[in-house]
């Protein structure tokens, strides 16, 4: 169907959906062409003509699977993108500030970057102890139920 033919459809449907009037004729292919998205309500009496209703359906996807490894490859790569951490220093173990010469300020922003990454809020009372990558990895796998 081209757009033209796609909108004159529409347009017909919305006058349906408008008067409360079922269509006849030429109009009816497109009423059924888009009737898996539209439901009928029941009609109280029977002399009415029955409304149509628009049918809300939402679809929701889980989130990628997580385990250690992959948790941890996140975390590296955000601390590898973070301008202010040498690449060549940065292991699991190494201490944000007495390793890796960061102060708070940039630890704050560390965490800001793990919690985008991973899409949940970390507490303050959490971030002012975690001050290794290795701590991160570990609360988000505690935060996210991955256990191996």
């Amino acid at each position: 169907m081209s757009f033209s033919q796609v909108a004159r459809s529409l347009s017909r449907s919305a006058n349906v959906f408008r008067t409360g009037r079922i269509l006849t004729g030429a109009v009816r292919p497109q009423v059924r062409m888009i009737h898996q998205n539209f439901a009928p309500l029941v009609a109280s009496n029977q002399n009415q003509v029955s409304l149509w209703q628009l049918q809300s359906t939402r679809l929701y996807s889980a989130k990628p699977p997580l385990n250690l490894k992959l948790i941890e490859e996140r975390v590296i790569l955000v601390l590898n993108l973070y301008d202010k951490i040498d690449p060549s220093k940065l292991k699991v173990e190494s201490h944000f500030i007495n390793d890796l010469g960061l102060d708070s300020l940039d630890h704050v922003e560390v965490i800001m970057a793990m919690e985008d990454e991973f899409g949940f809020e970390i507490p303050d009372s959490d971030a002012e102890k975690l001050l290794k990558p290795a701590d991160i990895i570990r609360y988000v796998a505690d935060k996210e139920d991955v256990y191996e």
